[in-house]
């Protein structure tokens, strides 16, 4: 039998930083661990000849795009785990520690007594063994994401945004930043692999973030562990093939298009309940605006709002929330990292009680 350990929630870090970091209350942890899920195996051609030749390797294999996951579970944890998916350019460490040192999901959700596990996408971060090559840049881009990310137009910050404005959290946020180590995984391998992450984690809510909502919906079609999703501005929508919207006019280098899947597949997803949660700053209306950051996310709404009727049309529990729209004001697209984070992981808890999932 494990031992249980007791854990203060926020860890004292290494490096030097300007913010105070707040302590959380203690949660005893009745275990934790990390573990790889998923993925493949490929083999070089010829025989294996190593053990006698250590240049020749023939025959030899390599395990690559799997996803990583690291699990806390409390004492007397609620029934379902909430696994969480991180989006692009991100790694486990969107959930984790907030750039100005505040808790992120994995522990306020923790304290509230859920499982959580918080994973890397293969290709990404500390599952970055790929299965095929790819270039890592090193080109400068911090300012686009800002700009896209809804923080502001660098180095000035929308008015009202709930982020921290030193140049250390900032210094921090763009750090978190991840190259993917292969070319960028398919839908497909992120989906299968987290079908793996789930059968390990059990019966849970899956909870995901910008890029990581396309495979996100894939997994809780493929898995009947995914009882729930939680969506937070997830970049695309999975429709009918026979009722895919147009793609909006945008200025947005990025436009939002929906993603085909067959009428059996697309049914499985209005089995179980789904929440879709998007932020502040965005605009509305079918006309696009000038700010291409802003327009991007406008686009993405408008999809999400035509993907709730076609699901509600097929008697899909679906609910899009913007969060100003109940009183929680202020969000980027990092809502996990944002000074109200605890307000929106309450919203979102609220939500999970009111389906019967906080057992």
């Amino acid at each position: 039998m494990k031992k249980k350990v007791f854990l203060s929630l926020t860890a004292a870090l290494s490096l030097a930083v300007t913010s105070t970091f707040a302590m959380s209350k203690p949660v005893t942890i009745q275990d934790q661990g990390s573990f790889m899920a998923g993925g493949t195996v490929i083999t070089a051609p010829g025989n294996y000849n190593t053990i006698n030749n250590p240049k020749d390797l023939a025959g030899n294999t390599l395990h690559g795009d799997h996803a990583y996951c690291f699990y806390q579970i409390p004492v007397k944890a609620k029934k379902y785990a909430l696994v969480f998916l991180h989006g692009y350019g991100q790694s486990g460490k969107s959930w984790e520690t907030t750039p100005d040192g505040r808790d992120g999901f994995q522990n306020i959700f923790l304290s509230k007594g859920y499982k959580t596990f918080i994973v890397d996408q293969p290709r990404r971060g500390r599952a970055g063994r790929a299965t095929v090559a790819g270039n890592i840049s090193a080109t400068p881009d911090d300012q686009l994401w800002y700009y896209n990310f809804r923080i502001g137009a660098y180095p000035n910050f929308y008015d009202n945004v709930a982020v921290p404005r030193d140049a250390e959290s900032m210094r921090q946020f763009f750090m978190q930043m991840t190259p993917d180590t292969g070319a960028y995984p398919s839908n497909e391998i992120i989906a299968d692999a987290m079908v793996a992450v789930m059968e390990k984690a059990g019966d849970g809510i899956l909870v995901t973030h910008s890029a990581g909502g396309g495979p996100g919906w894939t997994t809780a079609i493929k898995s009947n562990k995914v009882k729930a999703v939680i969506a937070l501005e997830p970049g695309t929508f999975p429709f009918p093939e026979n009722e895919m919207p147009p793609v909006e006019e945008t200025t947005s280098p990025f436009p939002a298009a929906g993603t085909k899947v067959s009428m059996e597949d697309f049914m499985k997803l209005t089995k179980i309940p789904i929440v879709v949660y998007f932020g502040d700053n965005i605009p509305t209306g079918d006309k696009p605006v000038a700010n291409w950051g802003l327009d991007n996310w406008r686009t993405r709404l408008n999809l999400a709002k035509k993907w709730e009727q076609v699901m509600k049309k097929y008697g899909g529990d679906v609910e899009i929330v913007c969060l100003p729209d109940i009183g929680i004001k202020g969000n980027t697209h990092f809502l996990m990292a944002d000074l109200n984070n605890v307000e929106v992981a309450d919203a979102m808890e609220k939500w999970i009680k009111s389906k019967s999932l906080a057992k």
